[in-house]
């Protein structure tokens, strides 16, 4: 496949970088100056110059704190940008692959979200990301899939590993927060999903490929579990470790709220597309090795 794919420096693009190549695909990354989420008539010219066989939609306004002084910046990006990729797409006559997050649930479910239970963004992020969501489908539903993913970690960028391994480097204990739950998942085994629901995309029109789609790893953790879990792995390979002190929410204050419940059911996307990704711990591992 040919694939074209929004953003540049980003975990999940990086990733697809490296195992579409190992896959045989190529892969096409697009970001600023030549594609800018804030110009949509950049959008249309990058992606027809790049002539791919699918599009995938990683570009994103990330910074959830950050979002809530920046209302009309994120949506830009994340709501109006994704619209007009959906739209290139759909003019180009190509499926679209749209990643969006665990954060348009408010996080109060007892359970495992599945996707057609109802949205409730908490804060400017979320509902930036919701905003994008329905507009690449109203753009574009007959020819997307929606991936709602969380909790992502690599050996690229920054992320809640590689901090922990850096603060881990001159403190005994760190305080992690205990009272959120969700699905640490490897952008490598992102990658690998987003590639397998791409080469679905191409090969069939079948209807129910399309739609909204929640793909994060096997297991669920505390972010405390989770840093638990990275510094038992970087031990094995000789690297840094610290002791972990369980905090609650209310202990760690952030301007935009977190949900307490980021689970995410993922039995759709095994039924229809046949993917299932890996139990964190394991993939985990894998990463910290990249890292140590």
């Amino acid at each position: 496949m040919r694939i074209a794919v929004t953003g540049k420096a980003g975990q999940v693009v990086t990733a697809l970088v490296e195992r579409a190549a190992a896959a045989g695909h190529q892969v096409i990354a697009l970001g600023r100056p030549e594609l800018d989420l804030a110009d949509p008539a950049s959008i249309m010219c990058a992606l027809e110059a790049a002539t791919p066989d699918v599009v995938i939609s990683t570009a994103a306004y990330t910074a959830v704190d950050k979002a809530e002084g920046e209302r009309d910046l994120a949506h830009a990006v994340n709501a109006a940008g994704a619209g007009a990729v959906a739209r290139a797409a759909r003019r180009l006559g190509v499926p679209l692959v749209h990643v969006s997050t665990d954060y348009v649930f408010d996080g109060m479910l007892d359970r495992p979200y599945v996707e057609s239970d109802p949205v409730g963004p908490t804060g400017v992020y979320g509902a930036s990301k919701l905003a994008g969501e329905r507009a690449v489908l109203a753009e574009h539903g007959d020819n997307s899939a929606v991936l709602r993913i969380a909790w992502v970690y690599s050996p690229f960028g920054g992320n809640f590993v590689k901090t922990m391994l850096r603060l881990a480097g001159d403190r005994d204990e760190i305080a992690v927060v205990a009272d959120q739950r969700g699905n640490p998942t490897s952008a490598l085994d992102i990658a690998d999903g987003i590639l397998m629901v791409a080469a679905n995309l191409v090969a069939s029109d079948d209807p129910d490929l399309r739609g909204v789609f929640h793909m994060t790893a096997g297991g669920e953790a505390s972010w405390a579990d989770f840093a638990q879990g990275i510094f038992a792995a970087s031990a094995a390979q000789g690297g840094p470790s610290a002791r972990v002190r369980p905090i609650t929410t209310a202990e760690y204050p952030t301007p935009a709220t977190r949900p307490a419940n980021s689970r995410l059911d993922c039995t759709r996307i095994a039924r229809i597309h046949g993917v299932a990704l890996p139990d964190w711990r394991g993939s985990l591992d894998a990463v910290v090795a990249r890292l140590t």
